[in-house]
């Protein structure tokens, strides 16, 4: 029931004073009494009234008016005028509002938002303007508690259906502040409501959000699923740019920079084949790539493991005359990382020595200039050799710091840029920072004075490629021509050297003993310590047939063994009780005249590793071998044919494939899985085959090293709500939630609403099977987990 107390103070003086008395006392049964003196007039609500008090809500109300009481001295005015005073001034909502915009004004927001809480208590929300310079004002200090309580504002005009009180720009720009600060979900919310209220952010408005949001996994997450679901609403011409009135739609569409934010942030937090997805809907919105966008494709075809995508993407930056050097140069690397991904070795080693051929073709003036005229000849880059503009470095050398972020807009400004070029500049600029940090990532190929040139990496991961697939003769023949073609060093600085060394320290000896033959034969000569360390370790083992094959090369060879070398092969004798040939070592050394303090070069070598010096090729190799898990080709290769087919919705022809590719003893990962439920989900309805490749997982995820990733996880859970699979989505839910990993709750509850919105809504039925009352829970139990209640 409903009375104005200011028409009751009017009309009844001495009222008024009893109701003073009764506030300040706290007494809520002056409201009974005002009941039943007043009778039918009490649930009368005067005209003009905007608001009155609720017999419902006393707590609220009396500790408004308590407010309002402050100030007064009750000695000063007679008793009820001084309580008629108070009750006018407490329903004056227009001075209340005056006192709001002052403070606004004024910046005082601790007290514009006691003021905002008053007048919501008292009228309800204020007058649109207000609401929108309070919110801008909350949003300018870029204060997080200050964003948090703007962005509660907006959530409680959605509640009370009130979200037209808020103008675009206003909703854009307290986004912008959210996503600055580091809160993602709430950004991508106000856009998400933006484009359902039908006011359409432009691109580079949101684009900007965008990059703010990829600083983070979650962010990164949400802005790659923003760009799929905004460039949806434009996929295959469904929206005509010449009709008038989708002029405001068509300036939402996603451009080649949004497209590159949302795919460097996949990149730089590894959700590839969420990238992948977005590269698929490029072309059906009809972007076209520029050079940043082809380099980023670049990366994710190199992550994902495709090389043909790679080989035909050269064409395209072959072709493309905007293609700078630190971008060329990232190209080159993908491409030889996707080589020695796929176990093409011949491939990589080819395009290493092809690089260092043309360094050192480049190393006089005629070089360079045949190397200018076969470049201007084949075309605009056509080979990964030469880079030009001097020294580059992709590397970021400790202590410079990346561009300095641009100073927050004041709504004024904001506002004034109708175009939002400001946003679109302050977005490239975040862009090539994004860029940057992919830069950083290249660790296979180098520049020196402009020309490519292949890293110890490099020289690391195809020397274990090699030697883990038993091609010792292939090894050699590379490294033999690599030291022709490089730089010249020293026999006993080679690569090949390194490499020897480490075959001896991981107890390799007959990879090591092969290397080193595969050097004699090539005429290659090298220092004394490379065989006395194949000599003691054949000693350690026991091993005396080697070490009479290995003893004999030396002496051919015409080696000089150090003492060390020689006091392990007489220890062997002893142990061996040929005395005889203990003697006769003895005596080859006395007439040698070794010394004890001999050279012991791989020994220096070792200690100045381990203490702390900078890690050599063969300290790299030893721990690139020992730390580094072997990689199955025939994976890549599997996973590339089942995408294929999933790709093309060749759904049969990909399980015959997986189920091949298990027959041949390959390991299926979440890549192969991944590519499965997704080609389910494209044709529609496949509901019972992606439950039954759950239980698949499952099994291998106990029994063996497959791991479930968060890019999987979400597309079983996808197709699980989508199909109304309750039970199975808790599951994942519960994987996803174990694992710490990010859930965009938005899109289920919007995916919920879409096709289940009425399912168990009413009472439950009074006879239920067990497995109906399950089911029944599950999707309840997921309705509430979303913020469906």
């Amino acid at each position: 029931m409903m009375i104005s107390l200011r028409k009751v103070a009017y009309r009844t003086p001495k009222l008024s004073a009893f109701l003073l008395h009764s506030f300040s006392s706290g007494s809520l049964m002056t409201f009974e009494v005002l009941r039943n003196a007043f009778g039918a007039e009490w649930n009368r609500r005067p005209s003009g009234q905007s608001r009155c008090f609720s017999l419902t809500n006393l707590k609220e109300e009396k500790t408004v008016l308590l407010e309002f009481q402050q100030g007064f001295t009750l000695a000063s005015l007679p008793f009820s005028t001084m309580a008629g005073t108070i009750l006018v001034q407490a329903r004056d909502p227009g001075k209340l509002s005056q006192e709001l915009e002052n403070a606004i004004e004024e910046h005082r927001l601790s007290d514009a938002w006691n003021l905002y809480q008053q007048y919501m208590h008292m009228e309800g929300f204020p007058r649109k303007s207000i609401v929108n310079i309070l919110v801008t004002a909350m949003v300018e200090g870029l204060d997080v508690e200050w964003l948090e309580k703007a962005y509660g504002l907006f959530e409680q005009a959605l509640e009370e259906h009130k979200q037209n009180l808020f103008e675009k720009e206003t909703l854009i720009y307290l986004s912008l502040g959210l996503a600055r600060c580091g809160l993602p979900v709430p950004a991508s919310t106000l856009l998400r409501k933006l484009i359902e209220m039908e006011e359409y952010p432009p691109v580079n408005a949101w684009s900007t959000i965008l990059v703010h949001m990829t600083q983070s996994s979650p962010g990164a997450y949400i802005a790659a699923e923003l760009v799929l679901e905004i460039g949806y609403l434009f996929q295959d011409g469904r929206v005509d740019p010449r009709k008038k009135i989708n002029q405001p739609l068509i300036a939402m569409k996603p451009n080649t920079t949004a497209f590159s934010i949302a795919l460097a942030g996949c990149l730089l937090f590894g959700t590839t084949r969420k990238a992948e997805q977005l590269l698929d809907m490029m072309p059906r919105v009809g972007l076209k790539a520029d050079a940043t966008l082809l380099i980023i494709m670049a990366h994710i075809y190199e992550n994902n493991g495709r090389r043909e995508e790679l080989k035909e993407l050269r064409r395209q930056i072959d072709e493309s005359y905007n293609v700078s050097d630190l971008q060329f140069l990232q190209f080159h690397n993908c491409l030889l990382s996707s080589h020695l991904k796929l176990g093409d070795l011949e491939s990589a080693s080819h395009m290493v020595l092809e690089m260092l051929h043309r360094a050192k073709k480049a190393q006089n003036s005629f070089g360079v200039t045949t190397l200018a005229f076969e470049t201007m000849d084949n075309g605009n880059r056509s080979s990964p050799g030469h880079v030009s503009g001097g020294n580059l470095d992709c590397r970021k050398p400790d202590g410079l710091e990346y561009p300095t972020l641009r100073p927050f807009l004041s709504y004024e400004i904001f506002y004034r840029d109708r175009k939002f070029l400001k946003l679109e500049a302050e977005a490239k600029e975040l862009l090539d920072v994004l860029m940057f940090k992919l830069q950083r990532q290249v660790e296979l190929i180098t520049t020196e004075h402009g020309i490519l040139q292949p890293t110890e990496k490099l020289y690391v991961i195809l020397a274990k490629a090699f030697l883990e697939a038993g091609r010792i003769k292939d090894l050699a023949e590379f490294l033999i021509k690599a030291e022709k073609e490089g730089s010249p060093v020293s026999a006993d600085s080679s690569t090949l050297v390194h490499v020897i060394n480490s075959c001896i320290s991981l107890g390799w000896l007959d990879q090591a003993h092969d290397l080193l033959d595969e050097m004699r034969l090539a005429g290659i000569r090298t220092g004394s310590y490379v065989y006395g360390n194949l000599l003691k370790a054949y000693c350690k083992q026991n091993r005396a047939g080697e070490v009479t094959s290995l003893l004999r090369d030396a002496r051919r060879a015409g080696i000089q063994l150090d003492a060390s070398c020689y006091e392990a092969l007489i220890e062997s004798q002893v142990l061996q009780k040929d005395t005889q040939g203990a003697l006769s070592l003895f005596k080859e050394m006395k007439e040698a005249k070794v010394h004890r303090d001999g050279h012991q070069e791989l020994e220096m070598l070792v200690k100045g590793c381990a203490e702390g010096g900078e890690p050599g090729l063969m300290s790299k190799l030893l721990q690139e071998i020992k730390g580094g898990q072997k990689i199955d080709c025939g994976v890549h290769d599997w996973n590339n044919v089942i995408h294929f087919f999933c790709k093309k919705r060749l759904m049969q022809d990909a399980e015959n494939a997986y189920t091949k590719m298990r027959s041949l003893g390959h390991s299926p990962n979440a890549q192969t899985f991944h590519s499965l439920v997704m080609g389910y989900a494209a044709i529609g309805a496949k509901y019972t085959e992606v439950t039954e490749m759950w239980g698949q997982m499952k099994a291998l995820a106990f029994s063996s090293r497959m791991k479930f990733d968060q890019e999987l996880l979400d597309a079983v859970l996808y197709t699980f709500v989508r199909g109304g699979f309750f039970i199975r989505a808790s599951e994942v839910v519960e994987m996803l939630e174990k694992g710490n990993m990010f859930v965009d709750k938005y899109k289920y509850r919007t995916l919920v609403l879409k096709y289940h919105k009425t399912l168990y809504k009413g009472k439950a039925p009074k006879f239920q099977t067990e497995s109906q009352l399950k089911r029944r829970e599950a999707a309840l139990n997921f309705k509430k987990w979303v913020g469906l209640s």
